[in-house]
């Protein structure tokens, strides 16, 4: 098979496999309204059922890249597959909103697994000199799956139930599995051990504290268990942190961070995620809860913003080899931010549906703008043999942004406003979604203290082969 034709199988299998993790973040939120009802599900029931999958799924992002880089990419690749398939059938299956949050943490693991070696897996089969339009696409087709996600939950909701919204990946996952074994080359990153009680302290941590966060308003923010909650997870993550400080090889390797180009994209990563999917959550809900709409019109009225990113997200790969860095990603940070202030400034019981229309506009573009530029910073500010760890530590982060966005917007949603009327809903939504811009906001702001760096690799080293980055200067001076 020639290096064309394998990098063609690379990148539809790996592209197939985002395209199912990526689908199953937006799939399920049209369907949470009749979740809601069917299972009897709480406020916070709903949380973890979009928190299970993003808080698992963030934990074991590290350990994913580790076991891919010790045990063969493609093995583990194929694992996660296998565990995301069986998953959503369980997810498919599931009678109480207890039995669906373990189905759906079985899906973040599955998830953890495929995310970060599937842009290992295909940055090593594209020429480094292709990799931006690679990154471009590969940013397409999440925003594919961002595009059709609400509407797909909401028409199988409407047309037959929310089970079918899980039953949809398995067909998905049997062909991604298969093809997989068959076409993808196997390869391995450098050998080094499993740092499985870090892994636990993190995961801990992060439970201890969401948990907490999440049951803040029912229970009192001055419960004991509550504090006892978030006091013991930051505790736990402080221990995390220390370990992987000490270690000779840890899950985390902390070095990661030092060098700015880096930090700045974790930072804004953290941040954007916190105040857009945070955001996502109460929004989707908006159209069924207050106006009363079913599961596909309230699918297809969130689509202006959803499908801005198949435009846009492919445009941003090409020129974030280009035009620096900073500008494209402080711009698409601008604009959600903007977009979900005006979201939140219209936003009441009548609002009709012309008046949100631009805003949802903007905040897709915004989102088109950020996903592919970011994973070309993330790759470019290390070297070639951290690829792999610094792209899962990047997606671990995000998606912690997310859990905790989901967790606190949740919160201030709960303090003012509830699913008692629409009128409570709104009072609830406005606030939270206002906090979600100023996160966003202060996002790209942060982001504007991102050096450039050449996001394409020129060349390799003449003695290891290993690809090398060319700084350009301010980043010179930085790294030195």
């Amino acid at each position: 098979m020639s290096r064309r034709t394998s990098a063609l199988w690379t990148f539809a299998i790996t592209g197939l496999a985002l395209f199912m993790v990526s689908l199953d973040n937006l799939v399920v939120t049209m369907a949470l309204p009749v979740i809601r009802h069917d299972l009897h599900a709480s406020l916070s029931d709903l949380e973890w059922t979009v928190n299970a999958y993003t808080l698992t799924f963030a934990s074991l992002l590290l350990l994913g890249a580790a076991l891919g880089d010790r045990f063969g990419r493609r093995r583990v690749f194929a694992l996660g597959l296998v565990i995301f398939t069986l998953g959503s059938a369980a997810a498919a299956l599931s009678p109480s909103s207890t039995a669906l949050i373990v189905a759906r943490a079985a899906q973040g693991l599955g998830g953890a697994f495929i995310t970060p070696l599937s842009l290992t897996i295909l940055s090593e089969a594209i020429p480094p000199a292709r990799r931006p339009l690679a990154l471009g696409a590969w940013g397409g087709i999440s925003g594919l799956a961002i595009a059709i996600g609400p509407v797909v939950g909401g028409a199988i909701t409407q047309g037959v139930s929310w089970h079918w919204i899980f039953w949809f990946n398995v067909p998905l996952g049997v062909v991604a599995v298969a093809l997989s074994v068959i076409r993808l080359r196997e390869s391995f990153g450098p050998g080094r051990s499993l740092d499985l009680p870090g892994v636990a302290l993190a995961a801990a941590g992060l439970v201890g504290i969401v948990w907490g966060v999440t049951h803040g308003n029912a229970r009192g923010w001055e419960d004991g268990q509550i504090l006892a909650s978030i006091g013991a997870g930051t505790l736990l993550l402080l221990a995390f942190i220390a370990r992987e400080a000490r270690a000779a090889e840890p899950m985390l390797p902390l070095g990661l961070f030092r060098r700015r180009a880096s930090m700045v994209a974790n930072s804004i990563s953290f941040l954007m995620s916190f105040g857009m999917f945070g955001s996502i959550f109460l929004l989707s809900q908006f159209f069924q809860v207050v106006q009363g709409l079913d599961p596909f019109q309230a699918g297809l009225r969130v689509l202006p913003w959803t499908a801005m990113p198949i435009f846009v997200a492919p445009i941003a790969g090409l020129a974030s080899a280009r035009i620096n860095a900073r500008w494209i990603l402080a711009a698409g940070l601008a604009l959600m931010a903007g977009g979900l202030a005006w979201i939140a400034a219209v936003g009441r019981v009548d609002t009709p549906y012309a008046a949100l229309i631009p805003a949802f506009v903007v905040s897709g573009s915004g989102m088109g703008l950020f996903f592919a530029p970011i994973a070309n910073v993330v790759l470019s500010a290390v070297p070639h043999e951290d690829e792999g760890r610094a792209s899962g530590a990047n997606n671990t982060i995000r998606e912690l942004g997310g859990v905790f966005g989901v967790a606190v917007l949740a919160a201030i949603f709960a303090g003012r406003g509830s699913y008692a009327s629409p009128r409570l809903y709104v009072d609830g939504l406005v606030p939270a979604v206002f906090a979600g811009a100023a996160v966003v906001a202060v996002a790209a702001a942060v982001a504007v203290a991102l050096p450039r760096i050449d996001a394409v690799r020129s060349g390799r080293d003449a003695a290891t082969g290993i690809p090398t980055v060319v700084p350009y200067p301010e980043e010179a001076e930085v790294a030195a």
